[in-house]
């Protein structure tokens, strides 16, 4: 039996017309949106005007939201159906949306550095931090969408295998092969940095 939806009297007002109610679900879940939709769509430029016509399709169709899935399921679904839709578009052009993300994962991942960095750390350690990070960023974007998908909704978005079954509607057996097989890609990619054995995993 599925917990109460925490947001269901914040979408009742909504759907009596409460447009207040809406701006409140609107900045409790922007962030959330706004991290997924940056796993999937390559120019960082592009992710605030995603999530807005993520947020404006969901208040068109807040009337036929009958409560059935919790309601950041649902919006989590529109929020992949509209960056898919960018994506297609997109793809007249990839190279130009490629570069302007790597240009800001590099500034995010200098920055990040940088501010942890403490005496302990040589400039050798950082380097071998970023092309970890890197060689993570890598993997998951070479991963098929479903495992994608999977892997950064449990390590990225954190969220139990039964919460990611019912956002990817699919068993939870499924979510689990999805992310050993995600785990084992991203691995495999990592082991000439990491020197790990066979069968350790990041």
């Amino acid at each position: 039996m599925n917990s109460p939806d925490v947001d269901a009297p914040l979408v009742a007002r909504v759907k009596q017309g409460d447009m207040r109610a809406f701006e409140m679900l609107v900045v409790k879940y922007q962030r959330r949106i706004e991290r997924l939709i940056g796993r999937m769509v390559r120019d960082v430029d592009l992710v605030p005007d995603i999530a807005q016509e993520t947020f404006i399709r969901a208040y068109r169709a807040i009337p036929q939201f009958r409560g059935e899935s919790a309601f950041y399921t649902w919006l989590y679904r529109i929020a992949v159906n509209t960056a898919k839709k960018a994506l297609m578009e997109l793809k007249r052009d990839p190279l130009v949306s490629e570069s302007a993300r790597a240009s800001r994962e590099d500034e995010d991942e200098t920055s990040r550095v940088e501010n942890e960095l403490s005496d302990g750390e040589t400039p050798d350690a950082v380097l071998a931090s970023k092309q970890i990070a890197a060689a993570v960023n890598f993997a998951i974007e070479a991963l098929s969408d479903d495992l994608r998908q999977a892997i950064t909704l449990r390590e990225i978005e954190g969220l139990s295998y039964e919460e990611i079954a019912e956002l990817m509607n699919c068993p939870i057996g499924t979510v689990r092969s999805r992310i050993f097989r995600a785990r084992e890609a991203i691995a495999l990619r990592l082991r000439p940095l990491l020197d790990t054995q066979e069968g350790e995993r990041w």
